[in-house]
């Protein structure tokens, strides 16, 4: 077998047939993503068989023939769990496509490269134009023809590549990942076939573990079919990749043979491979051969897509770095537009000024601050190279993200992570100084002797902060950039103002646990927080709830409302063509809490006085409460009781131990409650922020809109700030919005992220110990005391959900959009977030029974299972089916 030369690409879109060595990476359309990165490999270079590819062009000829377009529209029509439908299609397309004669131009053109080749032994491999991706690799879904020989077998191998884009489980896969049949298409790859002697798989990352400094090599003699499709047991290679040490041998068949490999072939594949990953820039799986004389082949590259990515900026596997996820940490899973991201970059700066390290350059934030796969990560290193920040640190997530606590410290004795910070000088040093200057002792204090002066003072800067979200007035489009910049920049330093009567709150709660010692049981103190007044996030689900109470005694109001679709109720919202007391009550809800909205850090998104569809959503979820035992105010107003109830019988048992005791604990516990429901303001006062920096960008969206340089004003949420100010300069950037959207809405599907993620690749939550768990028994983290069973209620997007009364609602996350949907559960169940995460404060604010830091309950419980969720053990049952 002769190496192909080098040339340049010449692809003819028209064309049927074309040489491999004519393609490059930018042929998926024309080639699919198997051949297309087999000619970037033999461009580049790279030792790859020779050969031929029919283009999706060939594929679209048959396909037309064939007449499958009321297949294609009964597809677009189905579920993408409609699993038997689904298969009759598909079944279908594949006999007509079996029964229909191959163009002549196509067998002609493929009759003279299979002779042009010299007629030799080749695989005829599938090639779909949604395979081998970035994002997805589809891998197995069409079939491959190994070992074919004669102008006619190469036909019928071709002919039946062509079916098997219609096979059930490839259909079903692209059902399922979002992808339509009617825009994929089939090219073939035909290839001289290697002489294997023996053949396998390489993977530049270690698939298993993401290590990214580790390649692993599977083998077996003969062809790499064998191994790819699972038929051996393969002898198996971890190799340390900057070094070429094998770390890890294992013979498939246990036999006691010598590997198929030496130690020298394996190496020299792990060099091949590294440059092959350098050469695309990401991770690759490799399908690679080593022929009779000794020669290695690569037969196919792909990228790795299992793998998360690692943040922006991360350095190579030697220097160890620990990314913490705060996009999870903030009750989201789903990923950030750029424009959310960039707005936390500069809020970052600001709480960097605010601690004396100013960022250089405050747009593009703090090194700490990085990115991956659309969510936000925070570079922790330092503090867990610090005594302070590993002893503060764990403590904080502890309430807040428990499980990340639990990762974190199990990467205490991690060698490469050693303390070289051991004094705590630096780090009280300058807390004092903040404190200081922001008179943080004071502010706590005050609220301490005076909780309703510090509710008067906290109500005037919320006003003054609404004034400013409603009335951006900036004269120029760059002044108006500046003013973003400006107002992000102001969000952090507004927490030591908001934050300490809340602070002061749990403090007081911490002394009376203090002085109560044995005589506070598990569950009652939570129960003291319960029903917690001036919690601005419970009183706008009360809000809300008013509203659904007037909106219920108004015939036509309620009657739209259960009636119409709430994407149309939201068209008629804005021009002002809601019944009279839905358009008037909802306009005043908005005019309060318009800033609000579901994944409400990320600037890029729609406020809900932008898009009210989310509220018109909830409202109608609330008219379906008909026991007034269950209606929101009267679980609120039980809470209170049950709070104020506790109250009263803590201090009477540490009266009993004596009256000055009893006096402390009644004060302390007085005053948590009325300081403890601020601890929601701080947010929603950067929140606020936020609204009034989302109207200067949708105004500058509008701007760059009339300059040419973006499509629609809502486009600005894909861009940074340095773009959106470049925008301003005349630059282009349709493309960069389009490129970018596309990534997005593929992350949009991404449900596993990692809590924490090391830069060499690896997530070591996957090696820390769960708790032990019996049969149905899920076990958490209790962050609302008490017991409820009821049927599960599972949402991954709280847009359009209902929450009957009484259900269970199981969660990825909440942040304070998803809390309307509590007045209605009667439990909660989250995957993330800690006892003092945004959810588990609601939930004890209503006395709701609810764990978190529950992984994979999304996956573990299922819509309609009755579960019993015990708030106070941090244990969910799920009841067998039938029982």
């Amino acid at each position: 077998m002769t190496r192909a030369p080098q040339q340049t690409p010449r692809t003819d879109a028209a064309a049927v047939v074309v040489p491999l060595r004519d393609l490059d990476a930018g042929s998926v359309p024309v080639a699919g993503g198997k051949a297309a990165n087999l000619g970037e490999l033999l461009r580049a270079g790279f030792p790859v068989p020779d050969g031929f590819c029919l283009t999706t062009a060939a594929y679209r000829e048959m396909a037309a023939a064939a007449g499958l377009t009321d297949v294609l529209d009964g597809l677009a029509a189905l579920a993408p769990d409609d699993v038997d439908r689904s298969a009759e299609l598909a079944r279908q397309a594949r006999e007509r496509i079996l029964s229909t004669p191959m163009p002549r131009r196509t067998a002609d053109a493929v009759t003279a490269a299979y002779r042009a080749l010299g007629e030799p032994s080749v695989a005829v491999r599938s090639s779909a134009t949604a395979e081998d991706l970035p994002s997805a690799s589809f891998a197995g879904q069409q079939d491959t023809y190994l070992e074919i020989t004669g102008v006619d077998a190469v036909l019928d191998a071709v002919h039946r590549c062509w079916a098997s884009l219609w096979t059930d489980r490839a259909v079903l896969y692209r059902a399922r990942n979002g992808v339509d049949s009617a825009q994929t298409w089939l090219a073939v790859v035909v290839q001289e076939m290697v002489d294997a002697a023996v053949a396998g798989v390489l993977f530049t990352a270690n698939p298993v573990t993401g290590h990214r400094g580790e390649s692993v090599v599977d083998a077996s003699p003969g062809l790499g079919e064998a191994v790819v499709s699972g038929a051996v047991d393969p002898d198996h290679f971890v190799v340390r990749t900057g070094t070429g040490a094998v770390v890890e041998r294992r013979i498939g068949d246990g036999t006691g043979r010598p590997a198929c490999l030496t130690d020298e072939q394996v190496a020299e594949l792990v060099r091949l491979g590294g440059r092959v990953q350098q050469h695309f820039g990401a991770p690759q799986d490799i399908e690679w051969a080593f022929d009779r004389d000794g020669g290695a082949w690569l037969t196919q590259a792909r990228p790795v897509t299992t793998l998360f990515p690692l943040p922006d900026g991360a350095p190579p596997p030697d220097g160890l770095r620990v990314y913490f996820c705060f996009s999870l940490a903030q009750g989201l899973t789903r990923p950030l537009t750029p424009l959310g991201i960039a707005a936390i970059r500069v809020v970052a700066s600001g709480a960097g000024r605010l601690y004396g390290y100013p960022p250089a350059d405050p747009v593009a934030g703090p090194p700490a601050v990085r990115a991956a796969a659309g969510r936000l990560f925070f570079d922790v290193t330092p503090m867990l190279r610090s005594a302070p920040g590993r002893a503060i640190v764990p403590r904080v997530l502890d309430v807040m993200e428990a499980r990340s606590a639990v990762v974190l410290r199990s990467l205490f004795d991690e060698p490469r992570l050693s303390v070289v910070q051991p004094s705590w000088r630096p780090v009280v040093r300058r807390v004092a100084f903040v404190a200081a200057r922001y008179g943080i002792p004071l502010r706590a204090a005050q609220a301490l002797v005076s909780p309703s002066a510090a509710h008067r003072r906290l109500g005037r800067l919320v006003a003054e902060l609404r004034t400013r979200a409603r009335a951006p007035q900036v004269a120029t489009p760059e002044q108006r950039w500046d003013d973003v910049v400006a107002t992000l920049l102001a969000a952090a330093p507004l927490l030591p103002r908001v934050a300490p009567p809340g602070a002061a709150g749990f403090a007081m709660l911490g002394l009376a646990a203090k002085v109560l010692g044995p005589d506070a049981r598990p569950g009652d103190l939570p129960t003291v927080l319960r029903g917690l007044p001036a919690n601005v996030t419970t009183e706008m689900d009360l809000d809300l709830w008013r509203l659904a109470t007037t909106v219920r005694a108004d015939e036509p109001a309620a009657e739209v409302l259960r009636a119409e679709p709430v994407a149309d109720l939201a068209g008629r919202y804005r021009v002002g063509a809601l019944p009279p007391v839905l358009q008037r009550g909802l306009a005043g809800f908005l005019d309060r809490y318009g800033s609000r909205a579901v994944a409400e850090i990320d600037l890029g998104l729609p406020r809900w006085a932008e898009d009210p569809a989310h509220v018109l959503g909830v409202l109608a979820n609330y008219l379906r409460v008909e026991d007034p035992d269950r209606a929101p105010d009267a679980v609120f107003a039980r809470a209170v009781a049950e709070a104020e109830a506790m109250v009263a019988t803590l201090t009477g048992r540490a009266r009993r131990r004596g009256r000055v005791r009893g006096a402390v604990v009644r004060f302390a516990l007085h005053r948590a409650r009325r300081l403890g429901g601020v601890r929601e303001l701080p947010k929603y006062c950067i929140v606020l922020l936020l609204a009034r920096a989302r109207a200067q960008l949708r105004l500058l969206g509008a701007d760059l809109v009339g300059s040419g340089v973006l499509d629609r004003p809502e486009d600005v949420s894909f861009l940074d700030l340095r773009e959106v100010r470049e925008g301003l300069r005349g630059r282009d950037l349709r493309d960069v919005v389009r490129e970018r959207r596309a990534v997005h809405d593929r992350e949009l599907g991404r449900r596993r992220v990692p809590r924490v993620l090391l830069s060499d690749g690896t997530e070591p939550e996957d090696r820390v110990a769960r708790p032990p768990a019996g049969d149905g028994v899920l076990v958490g983290t209790g962050a609302s005391a008490g017991r409820v069973t009821g049927p599960a209620r599972v949402v991954l997007d709280p847009t359009g959900a209902h929450v009957a009364p009484g259900e269970v609602l199981v969660t990825p996350s909440t942040d304070p959009g998803w809390t309307p949907l509590f007045l209605t559960a009667g439990g909660l169940v989250m995957e993330m977030g800690g006892a003092n995460s945004h959810g588990a404060v609601v939930a004890r604010e209503y006395g709701i029974p609810a764990v978190v830091g529950l992984p994979g309950a999304t996956t573990r419980i299922t819509t309609g299972q009755l579960v019993t969720v015990d708030g106070t053990a941090g244990v969910v049952t799920v009841a067998e089916p039938g029982a």
